[in-house]
């Protein structure tokens, strides 16, 4: 069962300026997010981590690198706030019973854009936001002590992977098996192939789909990085049309995507046809995803056809680029 707001209020107490203010649950995905809203009309969003998921040294390192960024660079990304012992990352005892640990930030004013608008500007921009991460990433000095999860095919495609098994997701069957079997057998050996050399694999965010995207006020800003890690970083496009890979628009983001990030940063030729691995590799993590995390909106959204629709990529992937020239 989602959390409630009755069960955040023993958090609301670790940061003074929450007191009396009011809560409500905004998204339950990977954790649960609430608006905090006081009653001097400032508002903030309580981010409540999944338990189990991430260690208190891995998020401490999320955080870090946020705070770097914001330091040192012009991205609009979220700020966390220190509770009233100095920390940004804060235990509670909720009032279900569970131990958790929450992080607060400031709100970030935006919706989440859609596919049905003309997304090219969009795109455009997060490519730009992509190299930009990419580029600090290789030049920051990591703190001591700095932890975040790898996202490899051993990470995604094994069976006892940090977001599940694929081959226990909904729709997965006899008649698609098959083909993700051998999707799986070509990504082990297309990423081996492509190597982890510090050009292209490093810290990323490795979650800028839409929903970790807010729009308001001509401006674009990028939420959630609770899923950074190290990954290749063209995979940072694969997870901006997460869900949405078969949609007819994506060759257009693309090439959006590909223009803004070489304004920033070059890629290779390689590096290019790389990113049809990058976005077979994602499915398959969401397909993972969807069977692990059935209990959410976003995942009972996704998973009618989805195994279907990921094997008939896998198809296209096999044979030829996903999107032909």
């Amino acid at each position: 069962m989602p959390m409630t707001a009755q069960d955040i209020v023993p958090a609301l107490e670790l940061w003074p300026r929450l007191r009396g203010a009011s809560a409500v649950l905004v998204n339950h995905s990977e954790n649960h997010t609430f608006r905090i809203d006081t009653p001097d009309q400032r508002c903030f969003m309580l981010r409540v981590h999944r338990t189990g998921y991430q260690s208190v040294q891995s998020i401490e390192s999320e955080l870090a690198w946020l705070q770097a960024l914001r330091q040192d660079t012009s991205l609009p990304v979220p700020e966390p706030i220190a509770g009233s012992d100095g920390h940004l990352l804060q235990d509670f005892q909720a009032l279900d019973g569970s131990a958790r640990q929450a992080v607060l930030f400031h709100h970030i004013a935006g919706s989440e854009p859609s596919l049905q608008d003309d997304l090219t500007a969009v795109f455009h921009t997060l490519g730009g936001y992509a190299a930009t991460l990419h580029r600090h990433a290789a030049q920051w000095k990591r703190p001591a002590g700095f932890v975040r999860q790898s996202w490899q095919a051993s990470s995604i495609l094994d069976a006892d992977g940090p977001w599940g098994d694929w081959r226990q997701a909904p729709g997965v069957d006899a008649q698609n098996r098959p083909i993700l079997d051998r999707l799986d057998a070509a990504l082990w050996i297309r990423l081996a192939d492509y190597g982890l050399g510090p050009d292209r694999y490093g810290l990323i965010h490795a979650d800028m789909r839409l929903g970790n995207l807010l729009v308001g006020g001509g401006h674009l800003s990028l939420i959630d990085f609770d899923d950074c890690g190290f990954c290749w970083f063209t995979y940072d496009f694969a997870a901006a049309i997460s869900f949405h890979e078969t949609n007819p628009v994506i060759p257009a983001l693309k090439a959006a995507w590909l223009d803004g990030y070489r304004a920033v940063r070059a890629l290779s030729p390689a590096d290019i046809l790389a990113i049809d691995s990058m976005v077979m590799l994602r499915r398959m993590a969401l397909l993972a995803w969807i069977g692990s995390h059935a209990e959410t909106t976003l995942a009972q959204q996704h998973a009618p056809g989805f195994a279907d629709g990921t094997a008939a990529l896998a198809e296209r992937y096999l044979r030829g680029p996903l999107w032909p020239e």
